[in-house]
């Protein structure tokens, strides 16, 4: 090892009482004398001697292999760098603030480009790879570093560039870190805050340093994972910092494909080796899914129909492998337009902020695709097939079926729930449970109704059996309403009579998809692979339903004067074809009737009142067509697992 050279300056700020250059942190003499001079309480930590001079309190948490290895800083040893952190502290708690400043600026300009001295100039600046000697010589120090007055020091190591240099210095660093909390706790949150702030790095720049080979992407974080899964394996408690600290600091819903990606590549890193924090993870990811989806509904309401089918053909024109979501170079997704400019297009904006969604919106929903394929696809009838559909469906039931009119993220159940009679049972099962459920509110009742519905009529794998149980459990249940409720309607009232619109609108919505599953036997004239061939036939329908629909059609409640008209037209239709039920004339003449005329009014006791002055547009009091199963556009997925529009193909 090469002499010491006492009298070498470091890089650093000018000192702030005059304009000298500040002097070398580095001293001939020691005096820890010094350090005596302000109390414990003063220092703001406990009654415990953790001064710089040798008596230290005993640490939980020792590195040897980190203390022991042998680093020079130009010239100098390892136990000199030591000394020169160890001074800086100590004249920063003497008040004398010059060598503990030109410690801080090591870290601060820690990514700046190594320039060699000239000839005949003393070469006195860090090289990249030196650095690593600090952190050693601070982690010998950490006790010191739990006192408040440090706080300044500790943000900025904190801040170092630290992923792009060397496994070495990983090492050394992760050890740092480790040794910091362990001499104060509070410092948890912020080093696992850093770690989680670097998951939406997704350039080199944000991480490479100069000095050291470029790294890639996957290898910058192969190394922060690394460091994550060091400290939750020696701080228990890390684990509900770090989930705590996974929900808040997901992107905004408005932030870029890229970040959003970013950051959920490194939540499922995350999961591989923190399984404690799995169903916390996929629900952060859903919870994300649900929120965009509603705002691109907003989103696509404000847009006129023929730009929304541009976005989408434009989409799919340059349409990218999800999965290369994160590897897009196009800086497009980051560039934002002042509201104020001259040139502001707000049309065009809201075009941008459509597209940019349903981009988000399908490579998040591919990504969980992928992720539950390989658990549910080999073998869909088996245990842990069961176990991770279990997953969707609690997340569904909590995140996705409170959610007013989601339109793409049940999908995710919708595709999985075909693969298999258990995984079919265990969804159809559970909405059938909360549909009948009197303890539930309504419109939670009326949603699952609709699932229930739209799963049963849009599913192509949907076995023939379930259609014909379920629609017979929707008409006897408005069997059950109508015993119960008949005696006391006036006619059809949609706020009370809500969840018997409901079943009607459904069994209707089915019928018009599912009907031939409904037919129990027909003439020989019929060809099962000809849907036309059915008409004008004798046709026998399953159990007594054909004859339980008609009376409910026909009743006082008149459903078909509250239900969409878009779904009355084709059942009317569809029907008649059939020989199902002829119900024109009834239709003709809920066209001349008024549903404001038969509300109630709690008022008066229950008594009707006209308030059709109040509202001319009687859609108001009329179910909204919403089946959550119905075909949506995104550009990337084949459902191939759907039945699609064409209701009334047997009639063209």
């Amino acid at each position: 090892m090469g002499p010491i050279n006492a009298t070498r300056p470091l890089p650093g700020p000018t000192s702030s009482a005059g304009g000298t250059p500040v002097k070398s942190i580095l001293k001939a003499t020691t005096n820890s004398s010094g350090l005596g001079k302000r109390t414990a309480e003063d220092a703001g930590i406990d009654g415990s001697d953790d001064s710089l001079d040798g008596r230290t309190k005993r640490r939980k948490v020792f590195f040897d292999e980190v203390q022991n290895k042998i680093y020079e800083v130009g010239n100098r040893t390892m136990e000199e760098v030591k000394r020169e952190v160890r001074e800086a502290l100590e004249e920063h708690r003497r008040g004398n603030d010059g060598p503990y400043d030109t410690l801080k600026e090591l870290f601060g300009k820690d990514k700046q480009r190594y320039l060699p001295a000239s000839a005949g100039e003393e070469d006195d600046a860090l090289k990249p790879q030196e650095l690593r000697a600090y952190v050693v010589a601070l982690t010998s120090y950490v006790p010191a570093l739990k006192e408040k007055d440090c706080n300044g020091l500790v943000k900025i190591i904190l801040k170092c560039s630290w992923l792009g240099r060397d496994e070495e210095f990983l090492d050394v660093y992760t050890y740092f870190l480790a040794a910091l909390i362990s001499a104060q706790g509070t410092y948890l949150t912020p080093v696992l805050s850093m770690m989680v702030d670097n998951f939406t790095a997704t350039r080199p720049s944000m991480w490479n340093v100069a000095g050291f080979p470029e790294i890639s992407r996957e290898t910058m974080r192969g190394r922060l994972h690394k460091s994550i899964r060091h400290i939750l394996k020696n701080f228990p408690a890390a684990i509900s910092v770090l989930e705590h600290l996974l929900a808040n600091k997901f992107p905004f819903p408005d932030d870029s494909l890229r970040t959003h990606m970013a950051y959920i590549h490194n939540l499922f890193r995350v999961k591989e080796y923190a399984p404690q924090l799995r169903e916390e993870i996929l629900d952060l990811i859903l919870n994300r899914v649900v929120k965009i989806d509603a705002q691109m509904q907003l989103d696509l309401e404000d847009v006129d129909d023929d730009i929304t089918a541009a976005v989408m053909y434009t989409l799919r024109e340059s349409s990218r492998d999800p999965s290369q979501w994160e590897d897009d170079d196009d800086d497009s997704d980051t560039e934002s337009v002042d509201s104020d400019d001259a040139d502001y297009d707000a049309e065009a904006a809201r075009i941008k902020a459509v597209k940019e969604n349903v981009e988000k919106m399908d490579a998040i929903l591919d990504t969980l695709f992928t992720y539950f394929t390989p658990l549910i696809t080999p073998d869909p009838g088996s245990d842990r097939a069961y176990l991770a559909f279990t997953t969707i469906l609690r997340e569904f039931e909590h995140m996705v079926l409170p959610t007013f009119k989601s339109r793409h993220t049940q999908f995710l159940i919708f595709h999985f729930a075909q693969m298999h009679e258990r995984l079919s049972d265990a969804f159809c099962g559970q909405m059938i449970q909360v549909s009948f459920d009197r303890t539930v509110p309504s419109v939670l009742r009326q949603a699952c109704v609709a699932y229930l519905a739209s799963f049963v009529a849009r599913g192509a794998h949907v076995p023939r059996k379930d259609v014909q149980l379920i629609f017979e459990l929707i008409v006897t249940h408005m069997n059950r309403f109508r015993d119960n409720w008949e005696a006391s309607c006036r006619g059809p009232d949609l706020k009370r009579f809500s969840h018997f619109y409901t079943l009607a609108q459904a069994a209707m919505y089915i019928f018009c998809f599912r009907w031939q599953d409904l037919v129990v036997s027909a003439p020989e004239t019929v060809d099962p692979e000809d849907p036309a061939s059915y008409i004008g036939q004798d046709l026998e329908w399953y159990g007594s339903t054909r004859r339980d629909l008609r009376i409910h059609v026909f009743s006082i409640f008149n459903p078909l004067k509250v239900c969409a008209p878009v779904i009355v037209e084709e059942f009317a239709k569809l029907a008649h074809r059939l020989n199902f039920m002829y119900v024109f004339p009834l239709v003709e003449a809920n066209k001349r009737l008024r549903l404001t005329q038969f509300m109630t009014s709690y008022a008066t006791g229950g008594a009707l009142r006209d308030a059709g002055y109040e509202a001319g547009d009687e859609s108001l009091h009329q179910l909204d067509p919403y089946f959550p199963f119905d075909p949506y556009q995104l550009p990337f997925w084949n459902m191939d697992w759907m039945i699609w529009d064409g209701i009334l193909e047997i009639l063209t």
